[in-house]
């Protein structure tokens, strides 16, 4: 069973990516042929610094090693190490409905906000994305619920090709842990790195408790009863604490007489005892840069090989070859 899926360099990885995506993709890497990425193509839709995207696209794989990403275990690389991608998402658009496209979410909202930089790249973007998972055949795509239109999206275009060309590309299982399926950030929104409401996995200890005292609640008083199912920072800690801690501060809440300043220093106690190891892991990473940079050169040269052969396949079918 082949596994792929991506993550975006497009900021500091935070407890939403970490719990939506990243848990997900170490967890799998026993499970079959895991392929993953850093969608550094992708991430050119919001980072217009060539300079800071190396930086972020270098940070997010330290990230991924640090938490326990097995590179003898996976094939881990950069998007851009396989530029095939761009000649078949061209291909792709030649295909793709327009109508399917424009129905995609990240499209529509952008639009329902009155983006003023709104691209054909972040329209396109779902058309990338296919390409991204179709290039390597995969079974099962582990992702946030914020792609899971996008894979289905994947599967119409799939469809449309083998329909026009014949049988090429097999359609793909997405794959979404449901209990985090939207991570709440500091402010009640979805945890984004664009809305500015993150929880960063590595932020040093003075700006992680920064973040975490200042997560919105209600302005119920200490001796108040409060409901755990609308405390945000509970939801938050029941990811990382121990089940008799989780029991046991739920049942302080209710009762009264624990207020949000006592529970946000539990959650944030919690998140580094949780990330003690990966954050200890990640400072003997930086002082590897050769390291790194070698496990994504590897990782893209398997992937590349893949890539070119299917692309064989692909343009004899359309009659570029």
């Amino acid at each position: 069973m082949r596994i792929l899926s991506g993550m975006q360099p497009s900021g500091k990885a935070h407890i939403g990516n970490y719990l939506g995506a990243m848990r997900q993709h170490i967890s799998m890497q026993n499970e079959g042929d895991c392929f993953y990425f850093l969608a550094n193509y992708h991430a050119l839709t919001t980072v217009r610094d060539g300079t800071r995207l190396k930086e972020l696209s270098f940070e997010l794989a330290v990230d991924y090693l640090a938490l326990g990403l097995n590179p003898n275990k996976t094939t881990f690389f950069l998007q851009s190490d396989v530029p095939e991608l761009t000649e078949l998402t061209w291909i792709f658009d030649t295909i793709s409905p327009l109508g399917l496209l424009e129905r995609a979410h990240a499209w529509k909202d952008a639009k329902a906000k009155g983006k003023k930089d709104m691209t054909v790249g972040l329209f396109n973007y779902p058309v990338l994305m296919a390409c991204d998972i179709l290039m390597y055949g995969p079974d099962k795509v582990p992702v946030g619920q914020d792609q899971k239109q996008h894979v289905e999206i994947t599967n119409d275009i799939a469809g449309h090709f083998n329909h026009i060309y014949g049988e090429t590309f097999k359609p793909v299982e997405v794959v979404i842990v449901e209990d985090v399926a939207v991570v709440q950030g500091t402010d009640g929104q979805k945890m984004s790195k664009s809305y500015g409401n993150t929880i960063d996995i590595f932020a040093d200890e003075s700006t992680l408790k920064k973040q975490v005292m200042g997560i919105k609640t209600d302005s119920l008083g200490i001796d108040d009863q409060k409901n755990p199912k609308e405390c945000i920072p509970f939801q938050l800690l029941s990811h990382f604490a121990s089940p008799d801690e989780v029991k046991s501060v739920e049942e302080k809440l209710i009762k009264g007489g624990f207020g949000y300043g006592e529970l946000k220093k539990q959650l944030l106690s919690s998140l580094l005892s949780y990330f003690a190891e990966a954050r200890e892991r990640r400072i003997e990473l930086l002082k590897k840069p050769d390291f790194i940079t070698d496990i994504l050169k590897e990782g893209g040269k398997k992937a590349r090989k893949i890539a070119q052969e299917k692309m064989e396949e692909v343009r004899k079918k359309v009659g570029l070859n």
